[in-house]
């Protein structure tokens, strides 16, 4: 059986270039990245429940459970975005 080698990567280009990924994928990863970690920043200094939040951006518990777990895989920006505005929050680019 082949062995796979490691590759470790430091940034989200890096992890795209690894991927076999556009550099323009790494930068979506970057900002999915980004959104999700402020979403659990805000919630967690306002002190907010799952449902709370969910209440807030009319979206479901499951879906802010996940990504309070670091979990975005099946979570749309737009969604991330909403819940980011429903918090008070505005993006920056």
């Amino acid at each position: 059986m082949k062995k796979n080698k490691t590759v470790i990567t430091r940034t989200a280009s890096e992890l795209a270039e690894a991927l076999g990924l556009s550099p323009a994928d790494g930068v979506e990863i970057e900002l999915r990245s980004d959104l999700n970690n402020k979403i659990i920043s805000v919630v967690k200094t306002k002190g907010l429940t799952h449902a709370q939040v969910a209440k807030l951006a009319h979206t479901s518990r499951t879906r802010v459970r996940a990504l309070m777990n670091h979990n975005a895989s099946d979570i749309s920006t737009d969604l991330m975005l909403r819940i980011l505005a429903s918090l008070g929050c505005r993006a920056k680019l």
